[in-house]
């Protein structure tokens, strides 16, 4: 398994383009392995032969309705390194990784400063999020504050990683995709981690947001090595969800309601998957303005393991003024027993993005 490499002073650095790594519209520019048009660098899907004289767009074998990595293959290929920017609290990394034709994952690695191999804490925000909260230094910030790694990235289909696609599939439409690729990304991206010195690998947790957290259930009853998973307004329950849920075009429900369509998301419905995270640490919050549909989130508390703490707030304001200033991370961190983050000890000045010693006063 290729490894995700822990950085020193001079990082080894993929033969590419580094600018076109960082590119900002799209995140990534093609890497050199992918045709670009000569119109405005835009890259081109890659291509194999269809088996009847033409071709189609390349895509990876892969199950949607299994959890477990058998049945698909995904092999991964050398990360790509992309930056690494030093502030005075924490040290953020960007990578891209790599299992999939035409499906780059862009991973951030946030690290606190003075911390001596933390544990990780994988955060994935609920589709449509894109990974714009971590290039945020006040989020990185207060994310690594409890002294605990961060590791982002954005599920199957969403942000960067929708492309190539005809508009109707799209990540509600392709939920079994959507949901089953993303949790077979959790496993993927913990063992390219676990070569890493620098990051306690035996000490794990999650932090999911809609469809992030229902990822997150499904991905922790696969995968035993993610100890505590943090949960805020998962999906799950399919039938009331997809019957009550406003987070799709309203001409689309029919389709969604269809036995063929539930039978396809059936596999994956979190409800089947909570009980048996009664080993885990594990906490679920709701936030009734939100609009998760009642009926679904009253069967996800009753599956949720008697261990399990549920939160429900009436309103956002309502969770801001008991999870604000960073206090939403802090659950997860010490589940794990991160230990805070000591200040640093000296003076830091920001030199082309990268934190160094402040000069010695004259």
């Amino acid at each position: 398994m290729p490894a995700i490499i822990q950085l020193n002073e001079h990082p080894r650095v993929a033969p590419q383009d580094q600018m076109n790594l960082l590119n900002p519209t799209p995140e990534h520019s093609a890497p050199p392995s992918v045709p670009v048009s000569e119109d405005a660098r835009i890259p081109l899907p890659e291509m194999v032969d269809d088996g009847h004289g033409g071709m189609r767009i390349a895509r990876a074998m892969e199950s949607f309705s299994a959890l477990t990595l058998e049945g698909s293959e995904l092999k991964a290929e050398e990360p790509v390194f992309g930056s690494r920017e030093e502030r005075p609290t924490f040290i953020r990394e960007l990578w891209q990784l790599r299992w999939r034709p035409n499906d780059p994952i862009d991973l951030y690695i946030i690290l606190p400063r003075n911390v001596k191999k933390p544990p990780v804490v994988l955060y994935l925000y609920g589709f449509p999020n894109d990974t714009d909260r971590f290039k945020d230094d006040r989020y990185c910030e207060r994310v690594t504050k409890n002294g605990a790694a961060a590791i982002g990235f954005v599920s199957a289909l969403t942000g960067q990683r929708y492309a190539f696609r005809p508009f109707k599939q799209w990540f509600v439409s392709m939920l079994p995709e959507s949901l089953a690729s993303s949790v077979h990304d959790v496993q993927m991206i913990l063992n390219q981690l676990k070569t890493r010195q620098d990051l306690d690998l035996s000490r794990i947790g999650m932090f999911g947001q809609g469809s992030g957290a229902t990822i997150a259930i499904l991905a922790a009853a696969v995968d035993a090595r993610i100890e505590a998973v943090d949960l805020l307004d998962p999906w799950g329950d399919w039938p009331d969800w997809f019957a009550k849920a406003d987070a799709f075009p309203e001409e689309e429900r029919a389709g969604y309601l269809k036995p063929e369509f539930q039978q396809s998301v059936e596999p994956l419905e979190p409800l089947k998957y909570l009980p048996a995270l009664k080993d885990r640490k594990m906490r679920i919050q709701f936030v009734k303005e939100n609009g998760e549909p009642e009926e679904a989130v009253s069967k996800l508390v009753s599956a949720s393991p008697s261990n399990g703490e549920i939160h429900q707030y009436r309103t956002g304001r309502d969770m801001y003024a008991a999870m604000s200033g960073g206090r939403l991370f802090s659950w997860t961190a010490s589940q794990l027993h991160a230990e805070p983050a000591l200040p640093v000890p000296v003076e830091a000045a920001q030199v082309g993005g990268t934190t160094m010693p402040a000069p010695a006063q004259k």
